[in-house]
């Protein structure tokens, strides 16, 4: 049954704050996994995000096997490359780079996906993925050979979400990157959300409590950390 969005969907009409943790199959081994998903589970982490720029092939599918034999919550892939789609999962977020002009980000890489989503059960979640500079160059800049959005003009960005609505696309994704030396600021999140009619996904940059909740209060229905518990475990005590 393809409910997931519509759980999100239920969560922003209720004023419910969602947060995802990523994983990188490149940088979770399958040996780490319970422990880690140990912590996810006592934590308050609603959902999992799988994926990263560039994954070995089949990691992806090993790591989301392994993670669903310890928790309940959704998992959902958070693909770099058509190699990252595994059946073990419970959706995909379907990406379009609408930030950049890269045609293989915008629906090459889907076209060459469908041979797969064909056979599969996920749920597919159109998404609007836009990358907002930081202050560094990020994996999915070089990966994608697309420049991001610049802080600084945000009504352009605002444009470009909105635009992705207008689309059909059923979330937007603001990405700072991994690691991000400044994360999605709140007057972005605050501008971007009163255009949109869609959920609001932030990421990239968040090392904080403090951040944590500038950017659920600016309007991000859900947050997405990947780089804080990859580097301090004790991060999901903090929240």
């Amino acid at each position: 049954m393809k409910k997931l969005y519509q759980d999100i969907l239920e969560c922003v009409s209720q004023k419910k704050k969602l947060l995802a943790v990523l994983i990188d199959p490149d940088k979770m081994t399958i040996e780490m996994a319970f422990g880690f998903i140990e912590n996810v589970n006592k934590s308050i982490v609603t959902h999992i995000f799988i994926g990263g720029s560039s994954v070995a092939e089949n990691a992806t599918e090993k790591l989301v096997a392994e993670i669903k034999r310890f928790t309940h919550l959704p998992v959902i892939l958070f693909p770099g490359d058509v190699n990252q789609i595994t059946n073990e999962a419970d959706a995909l977020l379907y990406l379009s780079l609408i930030s950049g002009r890269h045609p293989d980000y915008l629906i090459g890489k889907h076209v060459e996906s469908v041979s797969i989503l064909r056979k599969s059960n996920l749920e597919i979640i159109p998404t609007g993925y836009i990358l907002i500079e930081n202050g560094k160059e990020t994996s999915v800049q070089k990966v994608t050979k697309t420049l991001p959005m610049s802080r600084h003009h945000i009504q352009a960005i605002s444009d470009t979400a909105k635009a992705g609505e207008l689309l059909g696309l059923r979330l937007i994704y603001l990405e700072a990157g991994s690691g991000a030396t400044h994360s999605v600021n709140s007057e972005i999140i605050s501008v971007v959300k009163q255009d949109l009619g869609i959920p609001l996904i932030v990421g990239g940059g968040i090392k904080s409590k403090e951040q944590l909740d500038k950017a659920y209060n600016a309007g991000a229905d859900m947050v997405v950390i990947g780089t804080a518990f990859e580097e301090d475990e004790t991060f999901f005590n903090k929240l």
